[in-house]
């Protein structure tokens, strides 16, 4: 399954995160300008329920995925500092093979996170 898919699991709670907004924008070059490809919310298993970028849609280029973790911990009752530490998660990759399924995970608490290429 060729395309962009992503889920987020909550560190703090060891749950996935719902209700979390996700941006996906695009750049074809690192000069060209950053362009909003969808944005969409993660459902009760901290995943999307389609892919961020399906595979027709799929192409060589800059991509960014830019998650609103901040509020979801707020939404959680977690008291965080103002400014809070993590408010939006920004994720800069390249896809050079646009035949192949990028999985783009986020382990997050309001502290930390680690992202890295699933399958």
């Amino acid at each position: 399954m060729p395309g962009i898919t992503t889920h987020i699991l909550d560190l703090m709670h060891g749950q996935p995160a719902e209700n979390v907004t996700i941006e996906l924008y695009f750049s074809e070059s690192s000069t060209a300008d950053w362009q909003l490809l969808k944005s969409a919310v993660t459902n009760t298993d901290g995943r999307l329920d389609a892919p961020l970028l399906n595979a027709e849609n799929t192409k060589m280029g800059n991509y960014e995925i830019v998650f609103h973790i901040g509020d979801y911990f707020r939404n959680k009752s977690i008291e965080l500092p103002e400014p809070p530490f993590l408010d939006q998660v920004p994720v800069r990759f390249g896809l050079s093979s646009p035949s192949s399924h990028y999985h783009v995970p986020l382990l997050v608490s309001p502290w930390g996170y680690q992202i890295y290429r699933g399958s």
